[in-house]
Formats: C-alpha cells, sequence, structure tokens
C-alpha cells in the first residue's frame, strides 16, 4: 500500500470520527438539558475518573496515555458545551 492509500484510509476514518463526535457532543448537551432540569453540577469528577479508568483499560498499554489524553479533552469540550446549553437558558425537554 502506498502513502496516497494510506491517507486516503485515515480520512475515512476523520470522516467517522467527526461523526462519532457529532454525535457525542449532541448528547452532551441532552445531558446539559437533564443536569438543568434535575440541579446537577456539570462536572462529575467521580464519574470522570471511574471513565477514564474503564477506557483504559480497553487498550494497549502503548496507547492509554492517548485515550487518557484524548478522553480527557472530549470531556473539557462535553463540560463546555453544558456550560454554554445552561448559561445560554436553552429550554428543558
Amino acid at each position: 500500500m502506498d502513502l496516497q492509500e494510506l491517507r486516503e484510509k485515515i480520512d475515512k476514518v476523520d470522516e467517522e470520527l467527526i461523526g462519532l463526535f457529532t454525535k457525542r457532543i449532541n448528547i452532551a448537551g441532552d445531558i446539559a438539558l437533564y443536569k438543568k432540569q434535575h440541579g446537577l453540577p456539570v462536572f462529575d469528577p467521580k464519574r470522570e475518573e471511574e471513565k477514564l479508568s474503564d477506557l483504559s483499560v480497553k487498550v494497549s498499554k502503548e496507547n492509554k496515555e492517548y485515550i487518557v489524553r484524548i478522553f480527557s479533552l472530549l470531556f473539557e469540550i462535553s463540560r463546555a458545551e453544558q456550560e454554554r446549553i445552561i448559561s445560554s437558558g436553552e429550554a428543558v425537554q
């Protein structure tokens, strides 16, 4: 396989990641509305620690650090989106 073919393969994976990220951020928005309705805080450190621990055992030792970094960033982005939704006054569903 040449470099162009490999790049095409990674481009396809990137497209899938965009779709999955979009789904994830939309669900984070739904979670924000739930948290708003029930008076729950956006940040749940215990949940994030448990999730990172769970995710890190699902990958090889070589990839553990990367997974923790990626998902820590995803959590940060999700919290920011939840804060944006809650502070914007969007209606609770």
